[in-house]
């Protein structure tokens, strides 16, 4: 994990400190409706604010493509940070210029400021010189607490990281350490659960994490594609029939690298995909033509307990069915359960995210029970490939 300077570094006084946030909250008639991502800033924020910090807060929200799109402004996310703090939180109607500079100039130590869309502008999202030195010119110095966004080289996440001092929020601090203690640094041995429908779009994933994990748990509709290649027949399960080459090169390229493959041993078939769909448990050869897989087995999530008994980290990606609707939630639940038990035993470090993962995580209840888990989708799925992130790779000393 590269070298980064967080907050423990900054001597925040009276500075005028960019903080780069993740606001784009889901929000419905005008109303936020998951205040998440608000509550995991709080800290960061509290923190500067205590510390005599002039705060200046910037964020995407949507796509309006560089247009100033009414109904993707950021006003309403004003009240909710007021809300969350217990203290006032100013807004300005643009992110640079004139107004954002007055904005600025009338804030005292303590005090917040909340900017509109930095997407309003199209220098945004194509890393702008313009908009960086803008954004650069409200600022003594920069901090990102806002991992979801830092595989992209925008101007609010790497830009400006370049022109003024950069450091790691408290959010940023946490993600990058707990995906060191997954795949940088891991105690070992490692177990990955990898779930999803397709295998073609978690190619790199695989190949990364074959690298990296000692035993690699393969689940969700991409199992039916694995299982297809050996040969077995998977009835109307979602399969990737052109994946089949793929698939094999996958399990041989793991086998070089010491990396086990455990794909299900049995799995939880029915005629159509419905809630409370007759359902049976059926082994890999006994796949009827009219029937469709939609969770591994018991005899699988056994295999997998037993597995994650002496494991000591695990990374956690994607469902093992389709969790939404019962009774295929059921091998999700069970494993992630056993996952939260050993966590909280102190033998296992268990980090998960991405897309699915968090709701499937929820779902069973055992997202505060696990050691981390991640809600920054596209970063996490890319950090997990082993790819570079800019809005990281910025902050390194």
């Amino acid at each position: 994990m590269p070298a980064f300077r967080t907050l423990d570094d900054l001597d925040a006084r009276g500075k005028r400190v960019l903080l780069r946030a993740d606001l784009n909250l889901p929000v419905k008639d005008g109303r936020i409706t998951d205040m998440t991502r608000i509550e995991r800033l709080v800290p960061t924020l509290r923190e500067l604010l205590d510390k005599g910090a002039r705060l200046i807060v910037c964020s995407h929200f949507d796509r309006p493509k560089g247009q100033r799109v009414p109904e993707m402004s950021l006003k309403p996310m004003q009240a909710a940070l007021t809300q969350a703090l217990g203290s006032e939180v100013r807004f300005a109607d643009d992110c640079i210029g004139p107004e954002a500079e007055a904005a600025v100039a009338a804030l005292k130590d303590g005090e917040a400021l909340l900017l509109e869309n930095t997407r309003f502008h199209k220098g945004e999202e194509k890393n702008d010189a313009a908009l960086t030195q803008g954004l650069a010119k409200l600022a003594d110095v920069f901090v990102n607490d806002a991992f979801s966004a830092a595989h992209r080289a925008h101007a609010s996440t790497e830009g400006v990281a370049r022109l003024v001092p950069a450091y790691a929020g408290r959010l940023m601090q946490a993600e990058l350490e707990a995906l060191d203690r997954a795949l940088g640094n891991p105690q070992r041995p490692v177990v990955a659960i990898v779930g999803g429908a397709k295998v073609s779009t978690k190619l790199d994933l695989l190949g990364n994490l074959s690298k990296k994990v000692d035993v690699l748990v393969i689940g969700g509709a991409m199992a039916n594609t694995f299982l297809a290649a050996q040969g077995h027949g998977v009835g109307k399960s979602l399969q990737e029939a052109e994946m089949h080459d793929t698939a094999r090169q996958i399990m041989a390229d793991a086998k070089a690298n010491g990396c086990e493959i455990l794909l299900p041993k049995d799995l939880v078939v029915a005629e159509a995909f419905a809630a409370h769909s007759p359902n049976q448990v059926v082994g890999l050869d006994a796949v009827p033509a009219d029937r469709m897989a939609l969770d591994v087995g018991p005899e699988t999530v056994k295999e997998v307990v037993s597995r994650l008994a002496s494991a000591r980290t695990l990374v956690w990606n994607g469902p093992f069915g389709a969790f939404e609707i019962a009774p295929f939630d059921a091998a999700t639940v069970a494993v992630a359960k056993e996952v939260a038990r050993l966590t909280e035993a102190g033998s296992l470090t268990s980090v998960g995210g991405g897309g699915d993962t968090v709701s499937a995580l929820r779902h069973a209840g055992v997202s505060e029970r696990m050691s981390y888990v991640s809600t920054a989708g596209g970063a996490f799925l890319e950090w997990l490939e082993g790819k570079e992130l800019p809005g990281v790779a910025a902050l390194s000393r």
